[in-house]
Formats: structure tokens, C-alpha cells, sequence
């Protein structure tokens, strides 16, 4: 892989500012150009050469699309995921006007559009709903059963809307029933992308979600006056220009990536409290939805209780799994050295702990062998710390590789200095795998300011007998001073301090 020239790196900051300053201006001229446009055309709609109304709603909600794409493609991570949520929620807002649109055109196609447009208007709250219910730093198998559980409300909440509205349209009541549904669907999600806005640190999700809150909360305002207030005759046309501004604001606010990101965030814990209850929205959204479609789809309603209950329920398993193997890797990387792969200091000395007990009910001794790399000091101030490092990993792995036995424990105790605990050992036995790692590092040969020219090991042996008066900290001072005997001798060579029955000896 090549390294990036900085020039190259200067080049798309540069690049990237640009594309900033021109969106900064967009959102100030979107605006500007649109409203009264759009304005023009609904005073205009008698005339058959304006253009439609209709046309403008679908260009304003194809414009927030396009900016949450252009968003999502400079953002990187969980605001990404989120801005192509969002996108995708746009799109399909905008294929159900535009249905609507082509609809218009023809007297029979404005049957079918309208179905067709009420399912993408259905559709339309399934992303919105999936980026607010599901936390984007969840694993990604749980965030799956979230999708999936999102769409399938979308198909209940769908079903409960063509259970009293028919293809040619609703009556007075189902138009009343079906407008105090969005609503009810708008409320929903202005309500949590505000939750989930208060409730976010990072910048990023902070500027995504509180775009996605002024946006909902400014449509639903204007769905409610629209769906409420004004019918489909003159007053709509006029009133049309009010529904292209949600999507304008949200042009403007995801072009200028800001927002309300200044407005002060909740704490750490409400923070937690909202991600770690986000996953709960779908799968209560699931059972209220159900139990609306009881009168009308009975079995429908069961099926969607079902899924609720197993969904969130398999979501939970998968969610633990995921943290159990984040602990176990966690407690795995808290006890190895990341340098070398042997287990460190905090290893070593429960290792330690467990073996000395264990000695001390069977009676069989422990040996231990303290590691020095010889002139490490002049090898890291002359051939630098990288060099210095990867003669740990060589040492590391030659003294690793003559710990034979399962129960031999080599770690790195710190520095330039290693330990091997050999439980059980003889004196022999312990003697005999100290001089072996000693030749194995020897026998590397690897290169060394020092005086042999190559790297090499002292090395200080010691062994528990009377286990009932030595002790831990006992063990470790004899094997310390045997290590210094080695040093003092000359280095590159094995001490052993045994107990007094056991005379000392030196190989080399």
C-alpha cells in the first residue's frame, strides 16, 4: 500500500472545502428559487403550460434526497448508515408523489397511483423508524433483525390502512381515520429522533439527528394543517407550496451540516438509558399495530405478536452473544502482551499465584527461570526502538518455543525482561530448559551493537522444595539473584540458586 503524498492530502481538503462552501450557498438559494416557484405554480395551475403542482412536491422531496446522499457520502461510520436511512426514506416519499404525479396525467391512472402512492407513503416511515430504533453501534446481526422487524411493521401498518381504505379511495371516515393515523406516525417520529438527538454525544449523530428532528417536527405540523385543514380543491393547490418546505428545511439544514447541534445534550446516563431502549421502539410499535388489525386481520394480529415477541427476543440473544465475546477478547487482550503475544506481568503473577498453591497441596515443587536480554539498553540507543522491538519478538518466540510442556507458562515480565514458570520441574528438568533457551536465542544470531556481535540472554534459575516455608516472593528473589550472578559472570550464560541441600551452578 502507498503512503499518501501530502500534497494529494492537501488537494481533497481543499476539495472538500469547496464542495462545503458550495453547499452552504445552495442551502441559501434553494430557497429562495423554490418557494416561489412553487408558489407560482399553484396560482398558475389553471393553465395547462405551468407546470403542475404537483411536479414541485416531488422535485422538493427529491432535493432532500439528493442532499442526504451527498451527506451520506461524506460522512463515514453510524451517521453513513444513518444519512442513507434517511435517503432511502426521501426516495421513497418521493416515488409516491411522483406516482401521484403521473397519475395525474391520465384520468385512469389516477385509480392505481393512488394505491400505489399510499404504499409508499406506508414504506416511506420504515427507514426512518429503523434509524431511530436501532442503535447504530449494535452488532450488525442484531441491526438485521431490526430491519427485518421494521419492514414487517411497515407491512402491518400498511395492511391497517387498506383494511378501511379501497382502491379508489377512502370515505369521510376512512379519510379521517387515515389522516389521524400519520399523525399519529408523525408524532411517533418526531418525538424519538428528538429523544434520540438530546440523547447523542457524538458530533456526527448529534448533527443527523438534529436535522431528522427539525425536520419531522416541521412536517408534522404542516401533514397535520394539510390533512386536517384543507381539501382537494382550490385551497389544496394554493396550500401546496406548504409541502415542499419540510423537505427544503431539510435540504438546508443536511447542506449546511449543522442544525441544532449547539443546543445542550442530556447526561451519560440518559444517554444509555435511550440507546439501551431504542431497540424496544420496534417491537412495541409491532404489538400496537397488531392489536389495531385484531377487528379486521385476527391472524394477521397473532403472527404480528409473534414476531414481535421472537424478534426482540432473538435481537436480546444476539446482542449478548456479541458482548460475551467482546468481554472474553477484552479479558484475553488485558492478559497478553501486545509487543510479543506472551502473557504479561498481570498473567504471569496469577500465574504465579495458582501454581504456588498447587505446589503447595501436591508436594511437587516449582521451578522459575528469570530472563534478561543482555545490553539491551546499547541495542535500542543504536539500532533504534523499532529495531528494539522486533529483537523482543525474536527473543520472545525462541524462548517460547522450548517451554515444550502444557503447563510451562513463558511471559514477558517487563522491559527486556522475561519469566518462565515451569510447574513440577526438577532441578535438572529446569536446568535443562533454561539452557535451552539460552542456545536458542544464541543460536539466532541476531545482529546486536554488543560486544558478542549478536543477541544474547542471561538467564537465573529457582526452585521451591519445602513449600510449607518458601514462599512467592521468596522464589522471585532467588531467581532475581541468580539472574545478577549471571550478569556479573559475564553474561550470556545460566545461574541457578537452588535451595541450600542443592548446591548452586552456573552453564555458559
Amino acid at each position: 500500500m502507498g503512503v499518501r503524498s501530502p500534497q494529494i492530502a492537501g488537494r481533497r481538503s481543499d476539495d472538500a472545502e469547496a464542495g462545503d462552501r458550495v453547499a452552504r450557498r445552495l442551502a441559501l438559494v434553494l430557497p429562495l428559487l423554490f418557494v416561489p416557484a412553487h408558489l407560482a405554480a399553484a396560482l398558475t395551475s389553471w393553465n395547462p403550460i405551468a407546470p403542475p403542482p404537483l411536479l414541485f412536491e416531488t422535485l422538493g422531496a427529491s432535493i432532500a434526497c439528493a442532499a442526504c446522499c451527498w451527506r451520506a457520502s461524506r460522512s463515514r461510520g453510524r451517521a453513513r448508515q444513518g444519512w442513507l436511512a434517511v435517503a432511502a426514506a426521501m426516495l421513497c416519499w418521493t416515488a409516491g408523489v411522483g406516482s401521484q404525479f403521473v397519475g395525474s396525467l391520465t384520468a385512469a391512472g389516477a385509480v392505481g397511483s393512488g394505491a400505489i402512492s399510499m404504499f409508499l407513503f406506508v414504506l416511506y416511515g420504515v427507514p426512518l423508524t429503523f434509524v431511530l430504533a436501532s442503535p447504530a453501534g449494535d452488532p450488525w446481526r442484531a441491526r438485521l433483525v431490526d430491519g427485518a422487524l421494521a419492514l414487517i411493521l411497515g407491512g402491518l401498518f400498511g395492511a391497517f390502512i387498506f383494511s378501511f381504505v379501497a382502491l379508489a379511495g377512502a370515505d369521510d371516515a376512512g379519510a379521517l381515520t387515515l389522516a389521524w393515523t400519520f399523525d399519529i406516525q408523525n408524532i411517533f417520529i418526531a418525538l424519538f429522533a428528538l429523544v434520540r438527538f438530546r440523547a447523542s454525544s457524538n458530533g456526527r449523530e448529534r448533527r443527523l439527528f438534529g436535522a431528522l428532528t427539525a425536520y419531522a417536527v416541521v412536517y408534522m405540523a404542516v401533514a397535520a394543517f394539510y390533512n386536517h385543514l384543507v381539501d382537494d380543491g382550490a385551497i389544496g393547490v394554493l396550500a401546496s407550496p406548504l409541502v415542499a418546505i419540510p423537505f427544503l428545511v431539510l435540504a438546508a439544514l443536511v447542506l449546511r451540516s449543522g442544525g441544532s447541534a449547539s443546543v445542550p445534550r442530556a447526561g451519560r446516563m440518559f444517554e444509555r438509558v435511550v440507546v439501551a431502549g431504542s431497540p424496544l421502539i420496534l417491537p412495541t410499535a409491532l404489538l400496537i399495530v397488531s392489536a389495531s388489525l385484531v377487528p379486521h386481520m385476527p391472524v394477521l394480529a397473532i403472527a404480528g405478536c409473534v414476531v414481535a415477541t421472537l424478534g426482540y427476543g432473538l435481537r436480546a440473544v444476539l446482542v449478548q452473544i456479541h458482548g460475551i465475546g467482546e468481554r472474553e477478547e477484552l479479558a484475553q487482550l488485558s492478559q497478553i502482551d501486545p509487543l510479543t503475544g506472551l502473557p504479561n506481568r498481570r498473567q504471569f503473577d496469577e500465574a504465579l499465584r495458582r501454581e504456588l498453591t498447587r505446589a503447595r497441596r501436591s508436594g511437587q515443587g516449582l521451578a522459575l527461570l528469570m530472563i534478561d536480554i543482555d545490553h539491551f539498553k546499547l541495542l535500542n540507543d543504536t539500532l533504534g526502538h523499532q529495531a528494539g522491538d522486533q529483537r523482543l519478538r525474536d527473543v520472545a518466540e525462541a524462548l517460547q518455543s522450548c517451554a515444550v510442556r502444557a503447563t510451562d507458562v513463558v511471559a514477558r515480565y517487563g522491559g527486556e525482561e522475561f519469566a518462565a514458570i515451569l510447574p513440577g520441574a526438577s532441578t535438572t528438568e529446569a536446568m535443562a530448559v533454561a539452557e535451552a533457551m539460552r542456545a536458542a536465542v544464541e543460536e539466532r544470531t541476531l545482529p546486536s551493537p554488543a560486544p558478542d556481535g549478536r543477541v544474547t540472554v542471561s538467564i537465573g534459575a529457582a526452585r521451591l522444595t519445602e513449600i510449607e516455608i518458601d514462599t512467592g516472593p521468596r522464589l522471585m528473589e532467588r531467581a532475581d539473584a541468580a539472574l545478577y550472578d549471571s550478569k556479573r559472570a559475564g553474561r550470556n550464560r545460566v545461574t541457578a540458586a537452588w535451595p541450600v541441600e542443592e548446591p548452586a551452578r552456573a552453564l555458559g
